[in-house]
């Protein structure tokens, strides 16, 4: 191979690299933000925009088109609040397009993957398409109806107390999670390392106790495309989190 060729073959993996990198590093605007001042008493404050930041998941993976956040599914990872969150309720809207499909938001994050791993640790809130326990029957077995009614569990060495256990996870005591082309709604309520889960208009799961409670808020691109609309997040005050419990903090 000519020096020529090597040098253009050089500069093109450099300049692909280099893309990739700077369409990782743009801030994606989604979603609202608002003190909790500002939500109970209609105070003058203005609501700001949440900024998200892609963290392992390629460049057209995530993309805003009008009022919907979509994620096409691919490959399997998050992108990140830019900032942390510790005290807050997180009320975000979503829709799965696949029988199937599979998805979540993970909050008090450290939004950081380790080594040969896809995805981070903090409390996942699960948002399964319900067809995902047929789909996938082990041994000709049908998984538990509640792993897709919003489950909560700690991941990554994370850990949490489960309101209604089933292991070391926590199940909804209603199932009222809706099927693909349907919207369903979670209000998340994080507190002083408690969670509690709305589903459609209802509280029916929590856990207690999370070992982490202070960290980033990620949205999980997990294998099939899914769609997100109303993201907002309260703030509420802060409470006592010593640096042991709160993820690092990342640029």
């Amino acid at each position: 191979m000519s020096n020529l060729r090597k040098t253009l073959m050089l500069l093109f993996v450099t300049f692909v690299t280099i893309s990739f990198a700077s369409a990782q590093e743009k801030l994606i605007s989604f979603g609202k933000s608002s003190s909790l001042d500002r939500a109970l008493f209609k105070t003058k404050e203005k609501e700001l925009p949440l900024l998200w930041k892609n963290v392992n998941t390629d460049p057209d993976t995530w993309h805003v088109e009008k009022d919907l956040l979509i994620c096409t599914g691919k490959p399997i990872g998050v992108m990140r609040s830019e900032k942390q969150y510790e005290n807050f309720i997180l009320h975000v809207e979503w829709m799965h397009m696949e029988a199937g499909g599979n998805s979540g938001t993970f909050v008090w994050s450290n939004a950081t993957p380790p080594e040969g791993a896809r995805l981070p640790n903090g409390v996942e809130v699960q948002m399964l398409e319900l067809e995902w326990v047929n789909l996938n029957k082990r041994d000709g077995v049908t998984p538990p109806i509640a792993y897709v009614h919003g489950e909560l569990f700690g991941v990554g060495g994370v850990t949490t107390v489960p309101d209604n256990p089933r292991g070391t996870r926590s199940k909804s005591i209603e199932n009222r999670c809706k099927g693909k082309g349907e919207w369903n709604t979670y209000d998340v309520v994080c507190v002083d390392g408690v969670v509690k889960l709305s589903v459609n208009g209802k509280f029916v799961n929590g856990v207690a106790g999370a070992t982490q409670k202070k960290g980033y808020i990620c949205l999980e691109s997990e294998g099939a495309p899914i769609h997100f609309r109303n993201i907002k997040i309260i703030e509420l005050p802060a409470g006592v989190t010593s640096p042991e419990q709160t993820a690092p903090v990342l640029k």
